[in-house]
C-alpha cells in the first residue's frame, strides 16, 4: 500500500488524479477501522493532514465555509453559536478522541447513511465543494448521497469544504442509539426552521439507504405555519400539529431490520424524535422574539 503525503492542496489534487483509487486520510476514524478489520485494502492512502487550509473555517459573504478536515471538536467550540444544530450532532459523535480527529468531510466521504452530520447538513441546505485537477464544482447536499457508502464524488475528486448558507432559524438534532455514547445511530433526525422564506427542512439518518429529507412533512409544516400566521405571531403550535409532523417524518423513512434495531422501531423512534425536535426548535424560535 502506497502512502502519499502531499504538502499542498494542488499537490493533493495531482496525487488523486494520478492514483484515483487512493483513499483520502484525515482523522482515519472510519478508514483505519476498515483497514484494521481487513474490510478494505486501498491501493494507496492519501494523507491530507499536511494541507492546513482544509482544517480551517471562514465566512464567505454570508456563507460559512467549513474545511473538509475541520474536526468536530472545533465545530463545537468555535461554531456552536453560529451552527448550533451541527454542534449538537458533533457532540454525539464517538469519544473526545474521535471528535478531535473526525471531520464532516470524512463523514461525507464515507457517505454512510448513519453518519451523524448528514441530517443537519440536509436540514441546513448545505453545499459540498469538491475539486480535482479538472476544476471545482458545488454539489447540493441533497444530490450528494447516491447509495449506502456511495456519493457523487468522481474518482479523481476530493472534498474541499462544506458551505452553509445564511438565513436558517433554529436547528435541532437528536438521535437514538443502543447506549448513551460511543454508538452508531439506530436513527437520527434534524429539523431547521427557515423563517425568512417561511420554509422547513429536515434530515433523516440511519433509516434509509441514504440520508434523506422528509419532503411531505416539510411541506405540511411550512404550510401550517404560514396558513396559521404562526411565523409572525410565534404562538404555541396547535394541538396535533407536531404529532402529524412526526407521522409524516416516519412515513418518509425506508428502514431495515439490522443488529441495531428493527424497521418498526426506527419508524416509531423517528416520529418521537420529530415531535421533540420540532417542539425544541419552535420554543427556541418563540424565545427569540
Amino acid at each position: 500500500m502506497d502512502f502519499l503525503r502531499p504538502g499542498s492542496w494542488p499537490d493533493a489534487l495531482a496525487a488523486k488524479a494520478e492514483q484515483p483509487a487512493a483513499a483520502p486520510l484525515a482523522g482515519g476514524t472510519d478508514l483505519m477501522v476498515e483497514i484494521n478489520f481487513d474490510r478494505r485494502r486501498p491501493e494507496a492512502l492519501l494523507d491530507l493532514n499536511p494541507v492546513g487550509e482544509l482544517a480551517e473555517w471562514a465566512s464567505d459573504g454570508e456563507q460559512l465555509v467549513l474545511g473538509a478536515t475541520l474536526p468536530y471538536a472545533r465545530v463545537i467550540t468555535e461554531l456552536g453559536d453560529r451552527l448550533p444544530g451541527l454542534a449538537m450532532a458533533s457532540r454525539t459523535i464517538g469519544s473526545p478522541q474521535i471528535r478531535n480527529r473526525g471531520s464532516i468531510g470524512g463523514n461525507l466521504g464515507s457517505a454512510s447513511p448513519a453518519g451523524d452530520s448528514h441530517p443537519v447538513l440536509l436540514a441546513l441546505n448545505a453545499t459540498v465543494e469538491v475539486a480535482s485537477v479538472r476544476g471545482s464544482r458545488d454539489i447540493p447536499v441533497d444530490e450528494f448521497y447516491l447509495g449506502p457508502k456511495r456519493s457523487a464524488l468522481a474518482p479523481d475528486e476530493l472534498i474541499r469544504a462544506v458551505r452553509i448558507p445564511p438565513g436558517a432559524g433554529p436547528c435541532q438534532f437528536a438521535k437514538v442509539g443502543t447506549r448513551n455514547a460511543m454508538v452508531i445511530a439506530v436513527c437520527s433526525f434534524a429539523v431547521a426552521l427557515h423563517p425568512a422564506p417561511g420554509s422547513v427542512r429536515t434530515g433523516i439518518g440511519s433509516a434509509a439507504p441514504t440520508p434523506v429529507r422528509a419532503l411531505e412533512a416539510e411541506t405540511f409544516l411550512a404550510g401550517e405555519l404560514g396558513a396559521g400566521g404562526l411565523w409572525e405571531s410565534r404562538a404555541e403550535l396547535p394541538d396535533g400539529l407536531a404529532a402529524r409532523f412526526g407521522e409524516l417524518v416516519a412515513a418518509a423513512a425506508a428502514p431495515i431490520d439490522d443488529l441495531r434495531g428493527t424497521a418498526r422501531y426506527r419508524r416509531h423512534a423517528l416520529a418521537v424524535l420529530a415531535r421533540r425536535t420540532l417542539g425544541w426548535a419552535w420554543q427556541e424560535y418563540r424565545s427569540c422574539a
